[in-house]
Parts: C-alpha cells; structure tokens; sequence
C-alpha cells in the first residue's frame, strides 16, 4: 500500500485528504471527538511537508443534498483547535465557494470543503456518476491521500474514484489501522480471543463464519448473544430476538464444536422489565430468563467468566459492547471486558463504532489499547476477509 512518502516533495503543493469527521452531535456540540483527533496526524505531516491541504468528509446520511444539520462546521471548529490554526470551510462540496476557498490557499494553509454526502454522486452506484464528482474533486489538488478508514469498504467517489486521478496514497491513519487490524487477523499470536457484542447476529454473520476458522475462542454478548441461547433451547423473554438467525447460529455452535473453537456465552444476564435507564433489574441465570424481562447486559458471572478468558489470551479483538453501556444499570459486563483487556498482556484491538465510543464514555485510557480503530463497518469487513476497495486501489 502506497504512503505519503511515495508521493515525493509535496512542498508548495495542494493535498485532497479524505477524512472521517462523522462524529456524534448534540445539536451542534461533538459529543465524541475521537475521529477528528485521529485525523490530525496526517494532515500534520502535510503541513509539515509545505502543503496546503483540503479536507473532505462526510457527516451524518444526507440524502444527497446539503442540509444543515449535517454541516462540518462543528468537525471544521474542532480540527482548527487540534492543530491551532484556522480552517476554513468551504460553503459547498465543489461550487463557487470551494473553488475560491481552494484558489487562496497558501502553503500551510488548510481547508475543509462542505460535506461530500450534500453530492448524491458520492455514493451513486452509477459508476459515471461517481466519476463525474471525482474529477471535480481532484481538479482542486496535487495528491490525494486517503485517511478516512471508516470508510475504505465504500466504493465512492471521494475514497475509491479520486484515487484513480492523481497521485494517491494511505495516510498515517489508514496505515496504523490496516496493520494493527492485520496483525490480529493474519496471523494472530495464540491464543487468540475474540468478544463480539452489538444487538444484532446478523450484523455479524460474516465475522463469525471467518473466525470460526481463525480464533481460538469466540466470547458472545450483546443483544446478539439471546439467539444464540435460543439456539440453545432457551427461553430469552422480551430480550432481541433474531428468530430467522437461530438454524445459522445452530450451525455455528456445530461448527465450533468440530473445530476446537470455544464458543463462550454468558452463565447470568441482567434482566429489565423495559429498555430504560431506570427500569428495574435482576441478575437471572441464561436459562431463566423470564417471559416479562428482556436481557439488557450480561451478569456478574459472566463479566468474571470473559474477563477469564481474556487475561491469558495473546491476541483479543473487540467489536460490540455487551450491554446497554448507555445506560449505568447496564454498562458493567462492557466494563469488565474493556478493563480486561487493559490488564491481559496481549495486544488488543477495540474494532470500532460502539465499542470505541464505550471506551471513551466509560472513561478508559485510549492509550491502555493496542489499537483503537476509527471504523466499525470497516473493521468487521477486514475480520471478515473481505476485499476493500479504498484500500485495494492504493496498493502499488
């Protein structure tokens, strides 16, 4: 995969970088501003290098035109506090006002051009379409460099076709999570331990499938983790519930058990009469859950049962917080994996979305990690296997 470095002296020049600025807002306020301080490192070193540098991202899922709530003036606000200079935001993507604003800029300088996604060629599936808004694109630059890994499983125009007109490599972010994420998929150090949360089995039908031949062992919570003990012949109450999963998951379990891959599942869920904050809760056994109650965390045994089976385990991937982390009452099982993987001295990867956002709005050290990836969706195509292709168009 090609770098910054293979771009050669980029002194004087101007530098497209796809970023990932799609941050949680309250109104205008970041509640999360990890992926805008995960950009400041490449843009950085092109500042460094005497480039003037164009930032381009998305926020939010705009229906392929502008509307103000999904704004970057709050990403753009937050990127010019991170590197302590100004950063002026274009008006539009590729208009009038992005093409003056790109026209001023001097060495050193750097812009943020209005969100990619007010384009409904971003995202088209109209290979033409997409190519249209790409040229647009990489008329206002030199270089382009690809640092938004939140969206490198995307085939579009400001990660996939703009790398196709001009000279295009990984930016520093993009590189730390491709080699952090392969060094746990390709060729983990044993054994090797992957926890799997989030509401849905089938979000992560790929992920298991792969791993089953991969990992040592699977550790299930989350919201998933009800079809699983369904397949098991329990009943699961009021709990998230994939009823079309459960002959899938059956044959997981099968699988598992012919491979010597150990499939963990919580002994104890905590079980609330409704999904809220304040709702009244019980730890039950997995295999008692009442017909009233739905499984919002798992228990206590289980959170000492995982954290077991992280501790000795020298390569722990996490994707998928195991409860409603959310909310206090329900926040303790992801608690304990996260602390878990703090104390074992294996390199762990947080794999993204909820699970980095639980990091951080549980008060952990960021730094406590191995790696803490800036892309759920991306990450569990990686785990996964699969081909991505913002990635596969920077290869030499």
């Amino acid at each position: 995969m090609k770098t910054i470095d293979s771009l050669g002296d980029l002194a004087g020049k101007k530098v497209l970088v796809r970023s990932d600025l799609n941050v949680p807002l309250d109104g205008t306020t970041i509640t999360d501003d990890g992926r805008v301080r995960a950009s400041v490192p490449t843009i950085q070193k092109l500042l460094d290098a005497g480039a003037a540098v164009i930032v381009t991202a998305h926020l939010g899922r705009p229906a392929g035109a502008p509307e103000a709530k999904y704004s970057l003036a709050p990403a753009a606000a937050r990127l010019s506090e991170l590197l302590g200079k100004p950063v002026t935001l274009a008006d539009d993507l590729v208009g009038e006002s992005a093409a003056a604003t790109v026209a001023a800029l001097e060495p050193g300088d750097v812009a943020m051009l209005e969100n990619v996604r007010f384009d409904a060629r971003e995202t088209s599936k109209v290979d033409a379409d997409r190519e249209a808004l790409a040229a647009e694109l990489a008329a206002f630059a030199d270089a382009f460099v690809s640092d938004g890994f939140g969206v490198v499983h995307r085939k579009q125009a400001s990660v996939y076709d703009v790398a196709k007109l001009l000279p295009a490599a990984a930016g520093l972010l993009v590189q730390k999570e491709v080699e952090s994420l392969s060094k746990a998929v390709t060729d983990p150090e044993r054994p090797y331990a992957v926890v799997l949360g989030g509401s849905k089995v089938s979000d992560k039908l790929g992920v298991i499938a792969n791993l089953l031949t991969k990992a040592d062992r699977l550790l299930i919570g989350g919201g998933m983790v009800f079809t699983f003990l369904a397949a098991k012949g329990y009943g699961v109450g009021s709990s998230l519930l994939e009823e079309d999963q459960i002959d899938t998951v059956k044959g997981y379990l099968a699988t598992a058990e012919e491979t010597g891959v150990e499939i963990v599942l919580p002994t104890d869920i905590v079980a609330a009469t409704a999904f809220a904050a304040d709702a009244d809760a019980v730890v039950v056994s997995a295999d008692e859950i009442p017909a009233d109650r739905m499984g919002l965390d798992i228990g206590p045994e289980s959170a000492a049962l995982f954290a077991s089976k992280i501790a000795d385990a020298k390569t722990i991937v996490w994707n998928g917080p195991m409860g409603v982390f959310e909310f206090p009452a329900f926040a303790e099982g992801t608690k304990a994996v996260a602390q878990a993987m703090i104390d074992s001295d294996g390199f762990s990867v947080v794999g993204g979305g909820d699970s980095a956002a639980a990091v951080r709005l549980l008060g952990f050290d960021e730094a406590a990690f191995g790696h803490i990836s800036t892309g759920g969706g991306a990450s569990l195509e990686l785990l996964e296997g699969k081909a991505l292709p913002g990635l596969d168009v920077l290869e030499d």
